[in-house]
């Protein structure tokens, strides 16, 4: 049962941890995307083959 006194500490920390790195990217717009999916794929100038 010692351990636990451990653990649970650590366990908070690290979900705290994460819990602010998401915050922190939500707050720089790290997952907008000003082009879009829906109008990107729309566009014929992407395809599959390579440009030389």
């Amino acid at each position: 049962m010692n351990i636990l006194s451990y653990l649970i500490p650590i366990s908070l920390v690290l979900g705290g941890l994460g819990l602010a790195f998401f915050i922190w990217t939500v707050k720089t717009n790290q997952y907008d995307d000003p082009e879009g999916d829906a109008r990107r794929i729309l566009n014929d100038e992407y395809d599959d083959r390579p440009k030389r």
